[in-house]
């Protein structure tokens, strides 16, 4: 059988462990410096990897950088399904967002969306692969209302596709504000007022708020 990505032969279990960890040491440091800040080399000392078998899974940078845009969606999306599946969902939910944007100050912006400015106006395939990953994502958050429309928790009238549209454009705008000001207050803000305008009794805590 052939990867489908890359039509090469399959991975075997170890081949795929270390194509991730190479993946993932990537995807930290594309979030910390940027694209144009993290080097193959720096990628392979990140992680403990040859020189070999960098160039064997990642034969130049354009195709690790579209594996970490990938795995940058994937994991977003499963973190997000995982706690809107959960009890309590919404909030179980809520609690997610905003203690991850919490303890950083916001600081590297959002994993797949600040990746839109260094790469959509330059390459197509990777503005392609995040836009991918945005329908996906607002289709986990689409899946988790939906549950609520049918119980009647949702306003008449309010598509549960829309709202996650809606949602998924609070969750960006409001985390370029936190980056921005190295503060959560604008993300938290904007999470718990859209919820409170559409569902209902969303908690507001003040332990982001400025003196």
């Amino acid at each position: 059988m052939l990867d489908e990505m890359t039509d090469r032969p399959k991975l075997t279990a170890k081949g795929a462990r270390t194509r991730a960890r190479i993946v993932q040491a990537a995807a930290a440091l594309i979030h910390e410096r940027g694209v144009a800040g993290a080097t193959l080399e720096d990628v392979k000392v990140a992680a403990e990897v040859s020189g070999s078998q960098m160039y064997h899974y990642f034969p130049d940078k354009n195709e690790l950088v579209q594996a970490v845009i990938d795995y940058q969606a994937e994991t977003i999306v499963e973190n997000h399904r995982q706690a809107l599946s959960s009890d309590n969902g919404v909030e179980t939910w809520r609690n997610m967002v905003i203690t991850g944007v919490s303890q950083d100050q916001g600081k590297g912006g959002c994993p797949l969306g600040s990746l839109v400015g260094q790469l959509a106006e330059s390459d197509p395939e990777a503005r392609a692969r995040i836009a991918t990953g945005f329908d996906q994502w607002a289709a986990t958050i689409s899946e988790g209302l939906r549950s609520l429309h049918a119980d009647g928790e949702l306003p008449s009238g309010i598509d549960p596709d829309d709202l996650a549209t809606t949602f998924l454009a609070a969750l960006e705008g409001g985390l370029l504000l936190a980056q921005a000001e190295r503060n959560p207050r604008p993300y938290e803000t904007a999470v718990n007022t859209l919820l409170a305008l559409t569902i209902g009794g969303a908690p507001r805590s003040t332990s982001s708020r400025r003196d």
